[in-house]
């Protein structure tokens, strides 16, 4: 059996919103070295009027998260010990999932930061839920603090420059792709 981090599995969770206003979720689940090992989508759902009025700015969060977020992880046959998200709505998943969940928190770390793997930022000023994991910064969950731990020693075997964000667009783009091929019907939320 491999160790500390061969088996490390990264879900890249993503959604994209059709022209019709409806939300397409995937999952690209990958190993250590960003190679696919399973990808899922789903169909698109979109809210209805009445939805919209009573979740209000709740429902996004409900959509990408315990909809489209979860139901994708109950389906995906090769299991995430990691869930990276460009989608900062989607962080809400980690409430009803067992594994770190965390969001992608913008640019680039600067190059006069630490090189390495994954760790804690070590800055004083900084968000004591981000981590440094490669080229870029990952925040998690507000309840979730003990996930940057848990994140740097899962992501340990990462190269320092390790792009995370180029797999969520890889993501997005195949689910513009299957979109175009497919012309399917959303359901109601």
């Amino acid at each position: 059996m491999s160790r500390d981090g061969d088996e490390l599995r990264i879900g890249f969770l993503t959604a994209v919103q059709t022209r019709d206003h409806a939300f397409v979720g995937g999952l690209l689940v990958t190993d250590r070295f960003g190679r696919p090992l399973e990808f899922q989508c789903t169909t698109p759902v979109k809210p209805n009027r009445t939805q919209e009025l009573l979740y209000g700015p709740t429902l996004e969060p409900f959509i990408l998260g315990d909809l489209l977020g979860k139901a994708l992880l109950a389906r995906i046959g090769v299991k995430p010990t990691l869930v990276v998200t460009d989608r900062s709505e989607m962080l809400a998943l980690r409430n009803i999932v067992s594994v770190p969940v965390v969001t992608l928190c913008g640019d680039r770390v600067p190059d006069a930061a630490p090189t390495g793997n994954a760790a804690p930022t070590g800055n004083i000023e900084s968000d004591p839920l981000e981590v440094t994991i490669g080229q870029h910064r990952f925040r998690a969950h507000d309840d979730f603090a003990s996930d940057v731990t848990r994140v740097a020693g899962l992501t340990k075997k990462l190269a320092s420059d390790a792009n995370l964000q180029e797999p969520l667009e890889r993501v997005a783009d195949a689910l513009k792709e299957t979109m175009a091929t497919v012309s399917a019907k959303p359901r109601v939320a």
